[in-house]
């Protein structure tokens, strides 16, 4: 029970959210993460912040152009670095590209300042969502859906470690928004609950 400006109200399932640390959104490319990720923030009233934008901004030039001038370990490195910094800044919801959960160094910087959200989603709606669009590095090179099904087999037993999932559908993003806060809501406050 609470008090604001005179008036009592109790927590229930749609009190606001106090997250502690930032919301790290992981998983391959087209699962939903800035999507999921703009509309989680404007629902728990946090900024959002996209990893590939910063690191973008940070080396000034694209990420294609990355891969293509210094290639992946680079990149990662730079990724990492810049993912640091986020996860020392106020609580946001940070989306992250494809392979920054990949990376052990990276995932256990995300795992020990944030609380990480698998987006997980089939490789039809990955591949509906991801073929329209030619700025995938990762996807230059062979079939795309090859691809994508290729990097699933590699990445969905790392993503799995993240501390919550959820599967990211062909429904509307703003119900998947849903799943992720109520989802967000029982981890905290699991968290919460002594042994």
């Amino acid at each position: 029970m609470g008090d604001i400006h005179g008036f009592k109200f109790i927590m229930d399932a749609r009190s606001p959210l106090s997250l502690p640390r930032t919301v790290a959104l992981v998983g391959l490319m087209g699962a939903g993460k800035s999507a999921i990720g703009k509309r989680l923030a404007m629902r728990l009233g946090l900024p959002f912040v996209d990893a590939d934008d910063e690191i973008e901004r940070a080396a000034g030039c694209s990420i294609a152009e990355i891969f293509e001038k210094y290639g992946e370990a680079d990149f990662r490195a730079g990724e990492r670095r810049v993912i640091s910094r986020l996860l020392d800044e106020p609580p946001h919801v940070l989306s992250t590209g494809g392979g920054a959960y990949i990376d052990p160094e990276t995932r256990s910087l995300m795992r020990a300042k944030a609380v990480t959200v698998w987006l997980r989603a089939g490789l039809d709606v990955l591949f509906d969502r991801v073929r329209k669009r030619g700025h995938r590095p990762l996807l230059r090179n062979g079939d795309p859906k090859d691809v994508l099904a290729r990097l699933m087999t590699q990445r969905y037993p790392i993503y799995a470690e993240a501390d919550i999932v959820v599967d990211s559908t062909a429904q509307p993003a703003d119900r998947t928004t849903e799943q992720v806060i109520e989802a967000l809501r029982t981890h905290l406050q699991a968290e919460k609950t002594p042994v």
